[in-house]
């Protein structure tokens, strides 16, 4: 029986926007996107679906499955060196506790 951290196939890097000690030229604060976790992923095409992120609704261009870890709207995922930004996050359970996590991406262009 195949487990489904075997269809994990993918490496994908997780980025998270945090603020530097320092501030830019016009005096905000420095940000940069940093490596948070690498973790085994498996990216696939959801087939244009339509999510709403505030008042607006994009098409997300892919579908990411993930382990059961910390990850959010706010974060990027970076795989094969194209990064995508994180529109969704979906905690999936298997009635004793959280399974697994789907998020959709769209590519950051």
């Amino acid at each position: 029986m195949m487990a489904y951290t075997d269809l994990l196939i993918n490496t994908c890097t997780i980025k998270r926007l945090v603020q530097g000690p320092g501030v830019d030229s016009y005096g905000n604060p420095d940000v940069s996107w940093t490596d948070v976790l690498n973790q085994a992923c498996r990216l696939s095409s959801p087939k244009g679906r339509e999510i709403k992120v505030g008042a607006e609704v994009v098409i997300a261009d892919y579908l990411l499955f993930l382990e059961d870890i910390d990850i959010t709207e706010q974060d990027r995922v970076v795989i094969d060196s194209v990064t995508y930004e994180v529109l969704l996050v979906v905690r999936r359970q298997n009635g004793v506790g959280d399974h697994h996590v789907e998020a959709y991406l769209r590519t950051v262009r």
